[in-house]
């Protein structure tokens, strides 16, 4: 016992090394990951004590168990033997192609990154762009929501600002499990996004496990009660009108709905701007055989240094308003009872019916419509015309800048002039010729309501794995 032993250094090493991870396993990591679960829990239980929605043990959950459970759902387990049938493939390996999407879809929400860095962000950004206004909002509605329900937000998709606003309004109501598709998944965004609690969807994917695995997700989170938001059009909207909705992840929800357990409760949402951030980029994406988004990192980030430098040297200048209107949430439960047979149709009809209804009417939009139906006006054409509209659609919910009219038309012409969209000649305003596809993009997130038989209620089949982003 007492003979010396002789070891090279590189040896002595390697073992010290050994021992210490194992220490870090069995000793010291157990008791650091118990500190901070204890500091979360704290945090959490502060935090809930003010939102609207709890959040729910869920989102909690460590994100390799939350795997685990996906991966070994019965469901999961039956569509892995059916794939490796089909494919005349191991099971084992059908297993790990599971495994793949799993890991690919499951978030790992992080309390402290949601509310410590991406409302506060979310807040800024949206008040650095924007002037920012609450359209309609069925506060009496929400409030009659069951609490025990699970709450989606369903929203029409104009942009990516899309996200930041209703992350920022939402705020106070609860923290929201966004459906973000492929663009999100880049390096160091995607690691952000995943602790926000967002989960990645391939919107055009048809492969039969993928789809099952994020069904079994989206329905597992729906059972336990997580607040969700979807863009049930599918994508972004390339001509800015409203689009039909897919189905996709509402069917996902609708599928094994049980009336007598947990409510499903959907909040339309509709969002409407002055300046779309990638307004153009989307157009050019609508031209484009294969609609590709031609948004290169360099134009990104010229753009962005361009903005900065205008806000360093004080000419700086918002980019008019940005409005969210919330409307009146419907039950799946009374649908259920009103509706037989399968629920999907129905439902998305009467969401997009509900979101079209409540969108923002602002003054870009109005004036674009204006200056498309009835050609070069007068500033004071512009401001009787924005009179006839509040007169001949009440239902409308029409902003009005500092309660008026007037000056409601002078931003409208202002933005579009700064622009360069129109010109003034003499005393009246003209379209550019080359802004056309421009005016029109704007006109169009109005259109469905100025003119009342438009088809947003038309039903885009699509692929199930196709919508919610």
């Amino acid at each position: 016992m007492t003979t010396r032993v002789e070891l090279p250094l590189w040896l002595l090493l390697l073992i010290l090394g050994f021992a210490a991870v194992a220490a870090l396993d069995k000793v010291m990591l157990p008791s650091v990951r118990w500190f901070f679960r204890r500091r979360l829990e704290r945090v959490v239980a502060r935090l809930n004590e003010r939102l609207e929605r709890p959040i729910q043990p869920f989102k909690l959950a460590r994100r390799h168990d939350m795997i685990q459970r996906l991966i070994y759902d019965p469901q999961v387990s039956q569509a892995v033997a059916d794939h490796a049938r089909a494919q005349g493939i191991p099971e084992s390996v059908a297993f790990q192609e599971a495994s793949r999407y799993a890991r690919e879809i499951v978030p790992s929400f992080s309390a402290s990154a949601y509310f410590g860095f991406a409302i506060r962000a979310a807040r800024w950004l949206s008040n650095a762009l924007y002037r920012v206004r609450l359209g309609y909002h069925d506060e009496a509605g929400l409030k009659r929501i069951d609490p025990d329900a699970t709450v989606v937000f369903v929203m029409n998709h104009r942009s990516n600002m899309d996200y930041v606003l209703v992350t920022y309004l939402a705020a106070e109501r609860s923290a929201l499990s966004y459906a973000v598709g492929e663009w999100a998944q880049v390096w160091p965004l995607s690691g952000l996004i995943r602790a926000m609690g967002a989960y990645f969807i391939r919107r055009k994917s048809r492969n039969e496990l993928y789809r099952k695995v994020l069904a079994r997700y989206v329905r597992l989170a729906t059972d336990a009660g997580v607040t969700q938001a979807m863009f049930p059009e599918g994508g972004l909207s390339l001509s800015g009108a409203l689009m039909p909705p897919k189905l996709g992840l509402l069917k996902y929800i609708v599928d094994d709905f049980d009336p007598e357990g947990r409510d499903v409760v959907f909040v339309p949402v509709a969002l409407n701007y002055d300046r779309v951030l990638e307004d153009r980029i989307l157009i050019a994406a609508a031209n484009d055989p294969k609609r590709r988004f031609n948004a290169r990192i360099g134009v990104v980030a010229g753009k962005s240094f361009k903005q900065l430098w205008l806000r360093m040297t004080g000419r700086y200048h918002r980019f008019g308003y940005a409005a969210v209107s919330f409307g009146k949430p419907l039950s799946l439960r009374s649908l259920r009872n009103e509706v037989t047979g399968d629920l999907t149709v129905p439902l998305a009809r009467q969401l997009i019916a509900k979101i079209g209804a409540i969108v923002p009417m602002l003054p870009v939009p109005v004036v674009a419509w204006l200056m498309l139906e009835r050609g070069p006006m007068t500033r004071a054409d512009v401001e009787v015309a924005f009179g006839s509209i509040l007169r001949n659609y009440p239902d409308a919910h029409v902003h009005l800048p500092r309660d008026s009219r007037d000056y409601g038309a002078e931003v409208g012409l202002r933005n579009l002039v700064e622009r360069k969209i129109l010109r003034l000649e003499g005393d009246r305003y003209h379209v550019e010729p080359d802004q056309m596809a421009l005016v029109r993009y704007y006109a169009n997130s109005i259109r469905h309501l100025m003119e009342k038989d438009a088809p947003v209620s038309a039903v885009a089949k699509g692929d199930a794995a196709t919508a919610g982003s």
